[in-house]
């Protein structure tokens, strides 16, 4: 049987309250993300998938660290943080945002909740924000405190995940409103719960409060979803880039800005609010992009495993951009992939050459998001 310490990378990777549990429930390797260890296997990925879209999986996500900001200046502070305009988010709500820096560069793709009137929790994916913010903070002149809290995520996920938080929390639960948090407490482990996740499934993230229950949160929610099937798992590759999600360092990154990834939504030019990177943004869009972030799909054999290298883009034999995530989608029964390309490659349809790691193979640009493009499952 796997054990605890058969896996280690050094005392510098931090071990999650649910790591025991994850071992113990079959995680047979780890990646880092965030200085920290996270589930990647669980045996078959193309069975964690189904049981994803099928069912409902709980996947051990504590590398999404939080940096909490808080103090009379902090709502103003957050704004500084971010091109999305928050100027009407509630108490008890979650916005998906970026962080840029003054070139207008991404810097994370985070989502903030909002615990209180100056109360912000920034969920991150992989970079050092809490140090950017520290040190933003160091010369802004606002009275705010930024510091990393004891809290650590779980992902439940999957069309039945409502069935199991009902099983756990009741009737109240199921009020909670997409992109929505709420205060809960299951039998004294304290928790905010929110409707979010990284699945483009129905499902809803559980920010643990209290480290030293990790293990017992596990198996609670471990035990209330066996009727309906739920099963241990990991964040899904091929579900995320079915729904387009992005992955930090590879879809995005400091270099890539929000123009670039057809993501305008998330910056408002016309606040009155300063932000950091406003007037590059303002730059960038006013003279248009270079490149595009497209869907593709890549013809030839399924692809064996999502790409771990940048594959090259080629037209008429002129590099025109990279692939930076692909993977066989069992569902279309396709070769999916997100790739930033040359603007003038970006138009639907446009036949493109990939680089993969068994060759060249054709390609062609199409619509993303590849599955339910409206996003009606998580919403629902």
């Amino acid at each position: 049987m796997t054990q605890s310490n058969d896996f280690g990378f050094g005392t510098q990777i931090r071990k999650s309250p649910y790591f025991d549990a994850t071992v113990r429930w079959g995680a047979q390797g780890f990646s880092v993300y965030n200085h920290m260890y996270i589930p990647r296997d669980f045996g078959d990925p193309v069975q964690n998938f189904w049981n994803l879209v099928n069912d409902a999986i709980l996947c051990d996500v504590a590398v999404e660290r939080q940096v909490e900001i808080t103090g009379p200046d902090a709502a103003k502070f957050t704004q500084m943080l971010t091109p999305r305009d928050l100027s009407k988010m509630a108490v008890g709500q979650c916005k998906y945002v970026l962080i840029t820096n003054a070139e207008g560069g991404i810097l994370n793709d985070p989502i903030l909740l909002r615990l209180d009137e100056n109360h912000f929790w920034i969920s991150l994916a992989d970079s050092d924000i809490l140090l950017w913010a520290q040190g933003v903070a160091v010369h802004s002149g606002m009275d705010v405190t930024i510091r990393e809290p004891d809290v650590s995520p779980l992902q439940l996920q999957g069309p039945k995940s409502g069935q199991v938080m009902h099983a756990l929390f009741g009737e109240s639960i199921m009020d909670l409103r997409y992109y929505w948090l709420r205060e809960v407490d299951l039998d004294g482990i304290p928790l905010i719960v929110s409707r979010t996740g990284w699945s483009s499934e129905l499902g809803y993230e559980l920010y643990l409060r209290d480290g030293a229950r990790g293990d017992e949160l596990w198996e609670r929610i471990m035990a209330a979803g066996a009727p309906f099937g739920l099963k241990p798992g990991h964040t899904s590759s091929i579900r995320r880039i079915e729904g387009a999600m992005l992955s930090y360092h590879a879809d995005a990154d400091i270099n890539t800005n929000p123009y670039e990834l057809g993501l305008d939504r998330l910056v408002n030019l016309d606040m009155e609010a300063d932000f950091i990177g406003k007037a590059a943004l303002r730059r960038i869009r006013d003279r248009g992009v270079s490149r595009k972030q497209v869907g593709l799909r890549i013809d030839g054999a399924p692809l064996k495993g999502p790409n771990t290298t940048f594959w090259t883009i080629t037209r008429g034999g002129d590099r025109v951009g990279k692939v930076t995530s692909a993977v066989y989608s069992p569902r279309l029964d396709q070769n999916i992939a997100l790739a930033m390309v040359s603007a003038d490659c970006a138009e639907l349809g446009t036949d493109l050459e990939v680089m993969t790691h068994e060759g060249a193979t054709g390609a062609t640009v199409v619509e993303r998001p590849f599955y339910d493009p409206k996003k009606k499952l998580a919403a629902s």
